[in-house]
C-alpha cells in the first residue's frame, strides 16, 4: 500500500506579476523612494519593495479587497518578484501600514512628483495635453476628522449614487496618452472649480512643461475667476458651461454653422473676452449627441411641466394682503420660470374672520381680505423651439486664439483620457478602490498608490503598443484577431498559466518557469530585459 509523503516539488503563480515588477523597474524608482523613505533598522524590508508589493497587489484583478492585502502573496514567488529574503510572511498588515505612515509623512503627492520626475528621465513621457478632473471614492467606516492636516472624509457629491457612505475625492492629470502626471486627495465635499484650478497651478510648478502644453479640464473649471487666474500664463481649453449668459444667448442665436472635417460635428467661431482674457469661443453641433437628446427631449418636456404645475399650486394657496402684491408674484413667478405662459390667471378674494374665529362670519361682522391666485399654464412654444434648436450644441473655449475649431475638437475630446484613467480606478477588479482604511492620513497614502498603479499600467500598455507597431508584431485579442492596440489587462490574462516550479535536488532548490508560449515569450522579447528577468 502506498502511502503519502511530502513533495519535493512545488508550485507558485507567477502569471502577469513579472510584467508589473518590470515596469516598476523601468522606471529607476526604488532608490529614489528609499531616499526619501529610508527605512528604520527594524524593518525587513526597504519601503520601495512594499510600495513595489502593493502595486503588484493592486493591479492583480484578483478581486481581493485590501485588507486581504497579506493572503495575496501566499501562493506568489515573491523572492523573484521582490528580491532575494522577501518572503510572503514579511508583508504583514504591519509593514504595509508604516509603509503608508511614511508616505503620508513625506507628502503623498510630493512623493508621486518626484516618481514622475524620475520617470521623465526613463520612458518618453512628453505631455502636449494635460487632462484635469476630479472623481470621489466611497470610504466604510466612521471618520472624525478634527485636527485639520488630513483631508476630511465626509459626505459629498457621489458618483457611485452611494448616498449613504462618506468620501473623499481624488484630482489627477494625465497626458494624452493617459499616463498619470499629478494626485492629490482632497475633501469628500471639495469644489470642482477651486480644485481644478489649484491642481493646473501645483502641476506647472512641479514639472518643467513646454511653452505649448495645453490645460484640458471640463465646465466645472470655466469661471471668471478661474479664468482670470490662468490668464496669459498658460494655455486651457474648457467647455463653457451654459448657465453663462453670453453662453446662453450663444447656444440658442441663429447662427450659420459650418461642417467640420469630423463630418459628425459642425461649428461657428465667435471672439469672447469673458474673464477679461480675450478667448476663441466656437460653438459646436453634434449630429450625434442631438439625436440622443431629442429621444428624452419630449420625455423631459412633460416632466418639467408636471414640476411647474407643483410649484404653482404651491403659490396659489399663498394668501397676499392686496390684488397688486398677489399679480406681482404671479409676475416674478413667470420670470423665474420662463419656459412657460399662463392660459390663465385670476386673482380670487378671500375673506377669514378677525382674531382667528372659526365658522363663518355673522352678518356685518367685521373681516379680513385675502388675495389668492388661479392660473393655468402651458409651455411657451417659442422657447421650447429655442431649447430644441440647441439640443447637441455646446461651447469651447481656448485663450489660445491661433487654433482651428478642428483642432480645438480634437483636442478636447482627449479629455477622455484622465476619464478613462478614473474607471480604472474604480473598476470593479481594481478592488484597491475599495477602501477599508480607518486613517485618513493612510487614505491620503492609497490615493498616491492607486494612482501609481495606474501610472505602471498606463506606461507598460503605451509601451508594448508602441513596440509592437515598430516591429510590426501583432498580438491575438479576445477574439482571436491580431491587434496591434491590446488592453494591457488582456495581455495580463494572456500571462495567466505561468507558473514557478521548486524543486529541491540534493538539499539545492532549483527554480524554473513554466507555461510559457510563444505569444507570451513575444511580448516578453518586445517589452525587454527588465520585463524578460522575471520569466527566466
Amino acid at each position: 500500500m502506498m502511502t503519502l509523503s511530502p513533495s519535493s516539488e512545488s508550485t507558485t503563480h507567477l502569471g502577469h506579476y513579472g510584467l508589473i515588477a518590470g515596469v516598476f523597474d523601468e522606471l529607476d524608482i526604488s532608490d529614489l523612494i528609499d531616499t526619501l523613505l529610508p527605512k528604520k533598522s527594524g524593518h525587513n524590508i526597504p519601503h520601495s519593495t512594499v510600495i513595489k508589493a502593493m502595486c503588484i497587489n493592486g493591479l492583480g484583478f484578483t478581486e481581493r479587497r485590501l485588507y486581504l492585502f497579506p493572503n495575496f502573496f501566499e501562493n506568489l514567488p515573491t523572492e523573484r518578484l521582490l528580491g532575494e529574503g522577501v518572503l510572503p510572511e514579511h508583508l504583514n498588515d504591519d509593514v504595509f501600514g508604516r509603509t503608508l505612515d511614511k508616505i503620508y509623512e513625506h507628502g503623498a503627492t510630493e512623493l508621486f512628483n518626484y516618481i514622475i520626475l524620475q520617470a521623465m528621465k526613463h520612458v518618453p513621457i512628453n505631455p502636449r495635453f494635460c487632462h484635469t478632473d476630479t472623481t470621489n471614492f466611497s470610504v466604510y467606516g466612521d471618520y472624525e476628522n478634527d485636527d485639520g492636516k488630513t483631508i476630511n472624509i465626509t459626505y459629498g457629491h457621489p458618483k457611485d449614487k452611494r448616498v449613504d457612505l462618506l468620501r473623499f475625492s481624488i484630482s489627477m492629470v494625465t497626458d494624452q496618452k493617459g499616463i498619470p502626471l499629478f494626485v492629490r486627495a482632497l475633501d469628500g465635499n471639495s469644489s470642482d472649480k477651486k480644485a481644478l484650478i489649484k491642481t493646473i497651478k501645483e502641476l506647472t510648478q512641479n514639472l518643467n512643461l513646454d511653452e505649448r502644453v495645453y490645460h484640458v479640464a471640463d465646465s466645472a473649471f470655466y469661471t471668471e475667476d478661474n479664468v482670470k487666474e490662468i490668464g496669459t500664463n498658460a494655455f486651457f481649453i474648457s467647455r463653457a458651461p451654459a448657465t453663462i449668459n453670453e453662453a446662453k444667448e450663444l447656444l440658442i442665436a441663429d447662427l450659420i454653422l459650418k461642417t467640420c472635417s469630423d463630418e459628425r460635428y459642425s461649428c461657428y467661431s465667435t471672439k469672447s473676452c469673458y474673464g477679461g482674457v480675450e478667448q476663441l469661443w466656437v460653438v459646436f453641433c453634434s449630429e450625434e449627441m442631438k439625436k440622443k437628446e431629442e429621444k428624452t427631449f419630449e420625455e423631459k418636456i412633460i416632466k418639467e411641466l408636471e414640476a411647474a404645475e407643483k410649484s404653482l399650486k404651491k403659490l396659489s394657496n399663498r394668501e397676499f394682503a392686496c390684488e397688486a402684491d398677489a399679480r406681482m408674484a404671479a409676475e416674478q413667478w413667470l420670470k423665474e420660470n420662463e419656459s412657460y405662459e399662463f392660459t390663465k390667471l385670476d386673482i380670487k378674494t378671500k375673506s377669514h374672520r378677525l382674531e382667528n374665529k372659526k365658522g363663518r362670519p355673522r352678518k356685518d361682522e367685521e373681516v379680513q381680505t385675502f388675495y389668492m391666485i388661479e392660473a393655468e399654464i402651458k409651455h411657451d412654444r417659442e422657447k421650447v423651439q429655442e431649447r430644441r434648436a440647441k439640443l447637441g450644441r455646446f461651447i469651447l473655449a481656448t485663450n489660445d486664439l491661433e487654433l482651428t475649431p478642428d483642432q480645438l475638437l480634437e483636442y478636447y475630446k482627449e479629455q477622455g483620457t484622465v476619464e478613462r484613467g478614473f474607471r480604472f480606478l474604480k473598476d470593479k477588479s481594481f478592488r484597491v478602490s475599495e477602501v477599508y482604511l480607518k486613517k485618513e492620513s493612510r487614505i491620503e497614502a492609497l490615493a498616491m498608490v492607486m494612482v501609481l498603479c495606474l501610472l505602471l499600467y498606463s506606461i507598460a500598455e503605451w509601451k508594448l503598443r508602441t513596440r509592437l507597431e515598430e516591429a510590426k508584431e501583432a498580438i491575438r485579442n479576445q477574439v482571436k484577431k491580431k491587434t496591434q492596440t491590446p488592453t494591457m489587462k488582456w495581455v495580463f490574462f494572456l500571462f495567466r498559466r505561468i507558473t514557478e516550479l521548486v524543486i529541491e535536488i540534493d538539499g539545492k532548490r532549483i527554480k524554473k518557469v513554466l507555461n510559457l508560449d510563444e505569444e507570451t515569450i513575444k511580448v516578453l522579447k518586445l517589452m525587454g530585459e527588465k520585463y524578460e528577468k522575471y520569466y527566466m
